[in-house]
């Protein structure tokens, strides 16, 4: 029969500090921004540490003499000596150069118990035949208090200084300088859009807006592919691993829009069957070159954002996660319990997408779609106004950029046949317009706002780069 086990702890560690904190107030400072009162294994420790906390905290000094009171009516505390228990405890410091230690050792153990309280929850959980919750979401649920349980209290945050703050500004300087090409993040693969980006930046949401049938997704998927694929020609010193969570569109609906993009062939075409031999020839080579592109998609619906950050981290500690575009926002599940209104839920949905991209400090890119109020205005071209009524989309968002497709609205607004002057004018703008769609930058934190014109191929649901020499073309 195996020996009973005891919870870990340290009473000396946890007497050694209260000592210290006793004999010099300043000690409480190497510990205060991570050490916590439930933390000590002694729940009686936790009280004695709180109630100095809170003298300290209203600039009196806590010791044995002003901590006297706080044992007058409780049992508990009065049971382990009371006044004297104080003054063993002021005698238990060793010397307050350890306390940050002590702190640390006790935080850990903390920790210990917690995650054997875990682990019987989690066994528990997996026995109980009652439970009507499958495996997997009970290990992305465990995966999920894992990481909280990791990443709470942990005592690398804080300040830091100035300097460490100016070195890693050069750094990221330096990275760009040596790219040539001035880009400090994940490249789209879209020139004029890098140049006005910068590229895709650590630890930032961008929001990518449009209406139905804009091309947002075909924007998206080809950023996706762009920076997946230059990870992966330059070895890993460009791009990035791409994680796609695509909620609306199956992984083989998404993988057929890359493979039409790349092979040149209508994406129409290929899902009716109507390739001729040389073109499916073509399209088997080219997929056994995409196969190794680094571009991992997800396609199961309605995930809630706790479920999408857990698989994210997963493919973090496992594929060196770089990028993460979710298509689109609108799909994502409430949180469970939510019941304050689809826009407190979008708003929650999108905090939590931004604060994925600063814990996991990568680029997150979500599709949001808009309102119908877009199309009320002559130009329907979207502005930051039609966010609004998605709570903190645009509080929340670094980077907020519209898709707009001119072609697409003028196509609909085709004149009577028999007016032909009236159809000159209609064809001559549509000239002007084809195959033309804007990038609208209506707010980047980090640089300058304004339009980025691309070359839209319907055919291949593919944006592209727009000839410096085209009539339309602005420049970024």
């Amino acid at each position: 029969m195996p020996a009973f086990r005891t919870l870990p702890h340290n009473l000396t560690a946890e007497k050694a500090l209260l000592g210290a904190i006793f004999t010099d107030n300043r000690a409480y400072e190497r510990v205060s921004e991570f050490l916590r009162a439930e933390h000590f294994a002694i729940p009686e420790h936790g009280k004695i540490f709180q109630a100095a906390q809170k003298l300290m905290e209203n600039g009196q000094i806590a010791d044995p003499i002003t901590l006297a009171g706080f044992f007058e009516g409780n049992d508990e505390l009065i049971a382990m000596g009371g006044a004297v228990y104080l003054a063993e405890l002021a005698a238990s410091a060793v010397t307050i150069i350890n306390a940050g230690e002590y702190g640390r050792i006790i935080y850990d153990l903390h920790m210990k118990r917690e995650l054997i309280a875990l682990g019987t929850q989690m066994v528990n959980g997996a026995y109980d035949q009652g439970v009507q919750e499958s495996a997997t979401n009970q290990i992305e649920r465990s995966e999920q208090q894992l990481y909280d349980l990791a990443t709470q209290g942990d005592f690398e945050g804080g300040f830091q200084d100035f300097r460490t703050s100016i070195m890693e500004a050069i750094h990221m300087a330096e990275a760009a300088h040596k790219r040539d090409g001035a880009l400090a993040g994940v490249t789209t693969g879209l020139k004029d859009l890098d140049q006005m980006l910068g590229g895709l930046h650590n630890s930032d949401l961008l929001i990518l807006a449009g209406r139905p049938s804009m091309g947002k997704t075909a924007l998206v998927t080809n950023i996706a592919y762009n920076a997946a694929y230059s990870y992966h020609k330059s070895g890993g010193e460009e791009g990035a691993v791409v994680g796609f969570f695509s909620l609306e569109m199956s992984s083989e609906q998404l993988a057929a829009r890359i493979l039409s993009e790349q092979v040149e062939v209508s994406s129409n075409k290929m899902r009716k069957g109507e390739l001729a031999n040389e073109e499916f020839t073509r399209l088997v080579v080219v997929s056994q070159e995409l196969h190794r592109i680094p571009l991992f998609i997800d396609d199961t619906p309605a995930l809630t954002v706790s479920a999408l950050r857990t698989r994210a981290r997963r493919l973090k500690r496992q594929h060196n996660l770089g990028l993460i575009v979710v298509d689109y926002l609108q799909l994502i599940s409430p949180p469970p319990g939510s019941s304050d209104g689809r826009v407190n839920e979008v708003s929650e949905i999108t905090r939590g997408l931004k604060t994925l991209a600063k814990e996991l400090n990568i680029p997150v890119i979500a599709l949001s779609q808009l309102s119908r109020a877009v199309e009320s205005r002559d130009p329907p071209r979207p502005q930051l106004s039609d966010l609004r009524e998605s709570g903190s989309i645009e509080q929340d968002a670094d980077v907020v950029m519209f898709i707009y497709r001119p072609e697409y609205y003028h196509e609909r607004k085709r004149p009577d046949p028999d007016n032909l002057d009236k159809i000159h004018e209609w064809e001559e703008k549509l000239e002007k317009i084809k195959n033309i769609g804007d990038v609208i930058i209506g707010k980047q934190r980090h640089g300058p706002i304004g339009d980025v014109r691309l070359s839209f191929q319907g055919e291949f649901t593919r944006f592209a780069d727009l000839d410096p020499h085209h009539p339309a073309y602005e420049g970024p």
